[in-house]
């Protein structure tokens, strides 16, 4: 299992140096990294770190983060999306995270999804040859984002096959999915090959993996054992600094324990 620390979170405790938290990770053990917006970074900075450690950048978030589920953003969309995909490629990443934006008052979820579709075509068409992969993330409603469109992991999926190109896929936050009551063998049955990114935390407070109730290494498990094989995000508030806790969270995430 190839763990992918999000150093928005990960390491803040230890260093207000963004890049220097790349290289924390590295003498951590961990495998990659991974962040969220480009583009109020030092990118040059992040480029050579990345080459200094060796550490594979997972992936980061497609921008500018506006409201696909609204038609009049597309153009703005599209055009940052051909600078966070040259990006991607720049500095090793294989997959941008999007997000669907607010459930739009007054207008109907069936023309929200059909903006949805229609915007991830025109990116399909733009990482066509890439490398590159866009990941739809479904979030969940209840606590840490009221008012989001796309709370339903079932409902991404099924927005992804109607687009229907293998550019896109969806990223799937174990945490989020709990928050949700989703089951994990339910909601992805049959179609984990979608997932091009997967993320963790535990609940509640979103922290260090083991610290709640979530099962997450059966979860994981399951996933592996149903043909995952990209990277897991560690994307969670650590409670006690992210190198004291590291070894709990990879006792709790362990796909052998879980499947013993």
């Amino acid at each position: 299992m190839k763990l992918s620390a999000c150093i928005e979170w990960l390491f803040s405790d230890a260093s207000d140096d963004f890049v220097q938290r790349i290289h924390l990770a590295k003498q951590a053990g961990l495998d990659a990294v991974e962040f969220w917006r480009w583009s109020n970074k030092d990118i040059a900075a992040i480029e050579a770190a990345l080459r200094e450690t060796g550490m594979p950048l997972s992936g980061f978030l497609a921008e500018p983060m506006i409201s696909i589920t609204d038609p009049a953003n597309h153009a703005a969309f599209l055009d940052g999306l051909k600078q966070s995909a040259a990006l991607a490629q720049r500095l090793g990443a294989t997959v941008l995270i999007a997000q669907a934006g607010n459930d739009q008052p007054g207008v109907s979820r069936e023309d929200q999804h059909r903006a949805l579709v229609s915007g991830l075509e025109a990116s399909a068409d733009i990482l066509a040859g890439t490398g590159v992969r866009l990941g739809l993330e479904p979030l969940n409603t209840v606590i840490d984002h009221p008012g989001y469109y796309l709370s339903s992991t079932r409902e991404a999926l099924n927005i992804v096959d109607e687009v229907g190109r293998p550019e896109i896929g969806i990223v799937f936050d174990l945490y989020h999915s709990h928050i949700m009551g989703e089951a994990i063998d339910d909601v992805l049955a049959g179609r984990v090959s979608r997932v091009v990114h997967a993320h963790v935390a535990d609940h509640p407070g979103r922290n260090d993996p083991g610290s709640g109730e979530i099962d997450l290494g059966r979860r994981l498990a399951w996933l592996y054992d149903n043909g995952y094989e990209g990277a897991v995000g560690l994307e969670y508030r650590p409670l006690n600094g992210t190198a004291n806790g590291l070894e709990k969270v990879r006792a709790a995430l362990s796909v052998d324990s879980a499947a013993s």
